[in-house]
């Protein structure tokens, strides 16, 4: 999970990743930090990210991405 904040903390690191929940929810994260996220995780984690899986809960937490991530890898 450590490669993930590091990826996270890449796109904006003024961004309480260990602690939000409400990344999405809460519009912490906006379009174009989304936008880079998504990029920054299918690089990270060599991982294709299909429309289905960008919803808010999939991203509102790091342990949400977290979980997506393990459930792509698969």
């Amino acid at each position: 999970m450590n490669e993930l904040i590091e990826a996270l903390k890449r796109v904006n690191p003024k961004i309480d990743y260990e602690n939000e929940t409400g990344l999405v929810s809460n519009k912490i994260i906006d379009s174009i930090d989304m936008t880079s996220i998504l990029a920054e995780l299918e690089e990270t984690f060599d991982i294709e990210i299909d429309m289905e899986y960008i919803v808010p809960e999939n991203f509102d937490s790091v342990q949400a991405m977290w979980d997506m991530i393990q459930e792509l890898r698969d």
